[in-house]
């Protein structure tokens, strides 16, 4: 995917979660979404700008059905921040840079 934002499968991340001692931010997406590839630029230029302070995910709800519904993921894009393991904050729908930032700070 690029440098800061990692593609993730569903037993990838739950492996994250478990091990993970910073918050973990995973963009729900599909590649036929066009508000989650409009998002993507703002996503990636958040996740360069906290480096460090978070890990940035996709995971493909198309290919991971299972931890969508599990998780409660009702539509795309949904943003949900992870901290030690459990849900912290989500945002549903078209999120801006500032929007993302700002959930990463929380």
């Amino acid at each position: 995917m690029s440098r800061y934002v990692h593609d993730v499968s569903e037993a990838a991340l739950e492996d994250e979660l478990i091990q993970s001692q910073e918050p973990i931010l995973v963009d729900f997406w599909a590649p036929w979404c066009g508000p989650c590839r409009a998002m993507a630029p703002g996503l990636e230029a958040a996740a360069e700008k906290l480096a460090g302070a978070a890990k940035v995910y996709k995971l493909n709800v198309d290919d991971n059905p299972s931890i969508s519904s599990r998780l409660n993921v009702k539509g795309i894009p949904t943003l949900i921040l992870f901290k030690d393991g459990r849900e912290a904050n989500r945002l549903v729908g078209f999120s801006s840079k500032e929007q993302i930032e700002a959930l990463l700070t929380l």
